[in-house]
């Protein structure tokens, strides 16, 4: 009897074409586009991921959207600052050791020149009202953009849940809002948070993945 050849053994090998066919950037130009990513950096962590983001997933096409969500996710589940851990893993993947330097060089070295000039002036001029006002304007800026950001993330992970079966979105809605609620009402640490989902929804994938068509016969 003929059996069809299962889907998703057919994607992989295409997504894998598809990424060997993309532009490979020179090391020079990742030290260009990551320092001026330092230099706009301001905001927070919410805001710099989402200039990352934008610079690699929408303007250059480095990398999909799926690609960055999960580049981000095990970045999660590493010590250390995940925003630094996020640059490192896209230079890596891009160039190597040498898109590794380029990458961290870009993003920190005006990060940091940037940084010390507007502590040294914060400290002469945050009695200043205008100032406290316009500090107060940037939180609500901040907290938008972290907003968009989290949908952005998350429209890849939950449309790969609904192509694999209604089980599967269910498990990453029930997962998003999970997270979300015990991270909002207890004080549980944010590791543990983490871990426990990475391991629930491993376990819910092997249950609820529908069965390869060889398994079916």
């Amino acid at each position: 009897m003929h059996i069809a050849p299962d889907e998703t053994q057919g994607q992989a090998p295409a997504a894998a074409r598809a990424r060997d066919l993309r532009p490979s950037p020179s090391t020079w130009l990742l030290l260009r586009i990551w320092f001026v990513l330092g230099l706009q950096s301001f905001g927070g962590g919410a805001a710099t991921l989402y200039l990352i983001r934008r610079a690699v997933v929408e303007r250059h096409g480095w990398l999909s959207d799926d690609e960055f969500t999960r580049s981000w996710a095990v970045c999660q589940i590493a010590p250390g600052i995940n925003l630094l851990g996020l640059t490192i893993l896209i230079g890596w993947r891009l160039r190597r050791g040498g898109g590794i330097v380029a990458a961290l060089a870009g993003l920190l070295l005006p990060s940091v020149v940037v940084t010390v000039v507007m502590t040294a002036l914060y400290a002469r001029l945050e009695n200043l009202a205008l100032v406290r006002a316009a500090v107060r304007g940037i939180v609500p800026a901040t907290v938008g953009l972290g907003v968009l950001l989290a949908l952005q993330m998350a429209r890849p992970l939950l449309r790969d849940s609904r192509r694999e079966s209604r089980a599967s979105l269910a498990v990453s809605v029930a997962l998003l809002l999970g997270s979300l609620a015990i991270a909002a009402l207890t004080r549980v640490s944010v590791v543990w948070i983490i871990w426990i989902a990475g391991a629930l929804g491993a376990v819910a994938h092997r249950r609820t993945r529908p069965p390869m068509r060889s398994e079916q016969r």
